[in-house]
């Protein structure tokens, strides 16, 4: 299971640019999600905390099966059982790489890896361009998950049942066909939800009308797991030659509810993210600049506030003898002073060096304009043409304010 746009879910909102005076322009802080594990391909893979619980989990879960099937083991049963945990997620890590890898191959970033409670999540931060490759990139991770159980199938054949390996076989063999027939289940944030979106993408010619389907059905799904699977254990659906055993109806309903919330919840994000990636595009940095007049680094702020104020302009651009832009006036730190002493303070003292990445095209727009401040956090930008020419100030919290008043309207 794969799940893109992360940068927005939950928040309702862009991330919010902080302070640059301590941060490196040229590359923005990365965001972690547990333990950092490694980078293959050079997309960090990180293991979160509730992860260990749900080793431990399957490590007390599997050590009751074997103690049953090899009693001889005793103990040791537990050391098995935990590298059985290990391997499973193993096969969950080589089902979220395939998506990295075809994300990576379509030329979409991909955030990061995460391990987690219920499986894996791959952020990818850029939706598909098209139907036909979203559908690749939803089905190469149950893909890739069935030719796993294949080959522990093949491996299963080579050694004999009734042993450890022969077990660890088996079980790895059956997760991987669990997992891979889980996310083929066709509602959002599920592999086959993605790929149900695709396909009625490809039939209406809207992405929006393929994401509403697929999430509508991924609630469905939802309401589904929450009835039927209790249901379906409590009437003998998972019986004993499954080689896990049957579990209690208090687990089953906890188990239900747990996979319910997150098939829901994911349906639910994907279908704000959908909503937000339509809106996005009334987010334009020419429209939302402020305009702005230029003053020498010696002027009082007084002065420049009274010359702002009879042009009608909302911010301060400090320019160098050449009339080029140096540093771009904080309003912020305008605030902050108060009015008796601003005669016998200098803009200059209230100024932000204009660094690298903080030069914003007029003609940005939507994630390209978010991306923009991201990857350089400030307060202000200045705001040029094409040409070179000033055009005004872009302030953070005019760029949230839109977007906030863009998600808000009725859809």
């Amino acid at each position: 299971m794969d799940n893109s746009g992360q940068r927005q879910s939950g928040s309702g909102g862009p991330d919010r640019p902080t302070g640059p005076e301590d941060r490196k322009p040229d590359r923005p802080k990365e965001v972690g999600g547990g333990f950092l594990m490694g980078r293959p391909f050079g997309v960090p893979v990180y293991v979160a905390p509730s992860w260990f619980l749900v080793a431990a989990l399957i490590t007390w879960v599997f050590g009751a099966q074997l103690d049953r099937v090899l009693p001889e083991l005793g103990n040791a049963r537990y050391l098995v059982s935990l590298f059985f945990a290990i391997a499973f997620y193993a096969s969950v890590l080589v089902h979220e790489l395939a998506h990295t890898v075809a994300a990576l191959r379509f030329k979409l970033p991909v955030r990061r890896i995460q391990l987690q409670f219920f499986g894996g999540v791959s952020e990818i931060e850029k939706e598909s361009e098209t139907p036909g490759r979203e559908f690749v990139l939803a089905f190469v991770g149950p893909l890739l998950s069935l030719v796993l159980a294949g080959l522990f199938y093949l491996g299963m054949l080579t050694v004999e049942s009734g042993t450890v390996p022969g077990v660890l076989f088996a079980g790895l063999m059956i997760s991987n066909l669990i997992v891979a027939a889980f996310n083929l289940l066709p509602g959002l944030p599920l592999d086959g939800g993605r790929m149900l979106r695709a396909v009625v993408w490809k039939i209406s010619g809207k992405p929006m009308t393929g994401t509403v389907a697929a999430a509508w059905t991924g609630r469905a799904l939802a309401v589904a797991v929450l009835i039927g699977l209790p249901l379906l254990t409590q009437t003998g659906g998972f019986g004993e030659s499954d080689g896990f055993g049957s579990v209690d109806s208090l687990t089953d309903a906890l188990l239900a509810a747990i996979l319910a919330a997150i098939i829901w919840t994911g349906a639910g994000n994907s279908l704000r993210m959908a909503r937000l990636r339509e809106r996005l595009p009334d987010l334009r940095a020419r429209t939302l600049t402020r305009r702005a007049v230029p003053v020498a680094a010696d002027t009082p702020l007084s002065e420049a506030l009274r010359r702002a104020n009879e042009a009608g302009a909302r911010a301060l651009v400090v320019v160098n003898s050449h009339g080029d832009p140096t540093a771009v006036v904080r309003e912020a730190a305008i605030v902050g002073i108060p009015e008796h002493r601003r005669p016998w303070v200098a803009v200059s003292g209230l100024a932000q060096d204009i660094k690298a990445g903080m030069r914003v095209s007029a003609e940005l727009t939507g994630e390209q304009l978010l991306d923009t401040l991201r990857a350089t956090p400030a307060t202000e930008y200045l705001v040029v043409e094409e040409t070179g020419e000033i055009y005004g100030v872009l302030s953070t919290s005019d760029v949230e304010r839109a977007f906030v008043a863009a998600m808000a309207r009725p859809f």
